[in-house]
């Protein structure tokens, strides 16, 4: 059916209804292949083919367990921090805030040390790295996540999580200067939450 066929009426509800859906971006799962064009990624199966997973083809490692139903597809935009402890800049803590959508609208969550994420919605869940993957050097890497949820809300039965395309986030390529210097490097990701039945 082409766009004559439709008629103002129906498009005017069409876009009603994408405003009002975007007006209500909470804790609600989101369409991941909509949100990853429009981040200009490609990462994401389609769901019109009625696959809800990522597309891991680079990085098949980091599959989610069979059975397990996507909860919350989210994305983070923050920082890694790392402190430089006179030979390396160590491992990073994550400090990120988790939005319904890439543009940085609808805040469902906060990111840090843990890792964990906690839910404006009353629960926290923290993981514990199964999995990585590289498929972009000048990035940090691509993570599955094992995951221990506490409280009610969006995170309350999750049990895996998975850090896609990522954005940045590398710790310095040049080294510090004092014992305990912090360097906060900016990074995005997708941040995938997963029920495991």
């Amino acid at each position: 059916m082409g766009n004559s066929a439709l008629g103002w009426t129906g498009r005017s509800l069409i876009v009603v209804a994408a405003s009002l859906a975007s007006a209500c971006a909470t804790d609600a799962p989101l369409n991941p292949v909509a949100a990853a064009k429009n981040r200009g990624v490609t990462a994401v199966a389609d769901l019109t083919a009625g696959n809800r997973l990522p597309d891991l083809t680079a990085c098949p490692q980091l599959a989610a367990p069979v059975g397990s139903t996507l909860v919350l597809h989210a994305f983070g935009i923050g920082v890694q921090i790392y402190h430089w402890n006179g030979t390396s800049w160590g491992a990073a803590t994550p400090a990120a805030t988790i939005y319904a959508d890439a543009g940085g609208n609808g805040q469902v969550a906060t990111h840090f040390a843990g890792p964990t994420w906690q839910s404006n919605s009353g629960s926290t869940v923290v993981g514990t790295v199964a999995n990585r993957c590289t498929p972009d050097a000048a990035s940090i890497a691509w993570l599955s996540l094992t995951a221990v949820p506490t409280g009610d809300g969006i995170f309350a039965n999750v049990t895996f999580i998975q850090r896609l395309n990522t954005v940045g986030g590398n710790a310095p390529a040049t080294p510090g200067t004092t014992i305990g210097q912090e360097a906060r490097i900016p990074y995005s990701a997708d941040y995938l939450f997963y029920d495991v039945n």
